[in-house]
């Protein structure tokens, strides 16, 4: 196969895969607008050297490295215009471990191998578990919160009900319809909103998202969907996290535990 047909396959193969690494860029750099500059840093730099997927790789675990070469490079986000959560976000990452919270998301929301997880910011493999171990302390860290929950099923509510609970937050209540979901807001705003995308009434968690963060755009949203390649969108609200459904435990409490610990410290009550 000539190399300009082989080259045009992997654009698109790339472009697939496109979301996935959006997603994974603004969960660790804690907003969408940083994100996707480091994503579009990524493709130059691809469009200038893929030697990276001549590694024997898959191409997903290839692009993330690519990722990593310019997040490393570059250092952590920094950019004077952010304010809210995304700055607070930022301060509260540079305490963080190094590679620390890169491999809790690796391995908890893109759902990499240990082997795979290694390669992609170039750790030891023996490395990973030991700093997965210790993201989760820093990023629980006792910090507790009021989560809202969205969710039409009242078994899948109930089990998001748990875990929250059991992590040391209050749930708020659960909400099943995008009308329910906005007088649930209304009666108390919560730190943190995790949200099904498909509601009983056949009305959209994003829409109720709109709706009820009209004036409020300063709480954290993680998104729970069956279709994460739709997300982010670059409209708002962008969402924290986006979880693919069936989660896990572990993916949940990951999640949660992270928006948590980028909201504001002293906004969260018990």
């Amino acid at each position: 196969m000539p190399n300009s047909d082989a080259g045009q396959m992997l654009s698109v193969t790339v472009a697939e895969l496109l979301p996935y690494l959006r997603r994974y860029a603004r969960a660790l750099s804690g907003s969408q607008e940083t994100g996707d500059r480091y994503a579009a840093a990524t493709l130059e730099a691809l469009s200038q050297d893929r030697s990276v997927f001549d590694e024997g790789l898959s191409h997903k675990v290839a692009l993330f490295k690519a990722f990593h070469a310019i997040w490393v490079s570059s250092g952590a986000p920094s950019d004077a215009e952010e304010s809210g959560i995304t700055a607070r976000a930022q301060t509260h990452l540079a305490k963080l471990t190094p590679n620390a919270r890169e491999v809790l998301l690796l391995r908890t929301i893109e759902e990499f191998s240990i082997e795979e997880i290694a390669a992609i910011p170039g750790l030891n493999g023996q490395e990973v578990e030991p700093l997965f171990s210790v993201a989760i302390r820093d990023m629980e860290d006792r910090l507790s919160g009021k989560v809202m929950i969205i969710e039409d099923e009242a078994i899948i509510a109930l089990d998001f009900e748990g875990i929250v609970a059991e992590m040391g937050h209050k749930v708020t209540g659960v909400a099943p319809t995008q009308k329910a979901a906005l007088r649930l807001f209304g009666e108390e705003r919560p730190d943190l909103i995790l949200s099904d995308i498909q509601l009983a009434d056949g009305s959209s968690g994003i829409d109720a998202m709109n709706e009820v963060l009209a004036g409020s755009a300063e709480v954290p949203v993680i998104f729970i969907t069956a279709f994460p390649e739709r997300l982010p969108t670059g409209e708002r609200p962008e969402p924290a996290f986006v979880i693919n459904k069936p989660c896990t435990e572990e993916q949940v409490r990951s999640a949660v535990s992270q928006a948590m610990f980028f909201s504001s410290i002293e906004t969260l009550t018990a």
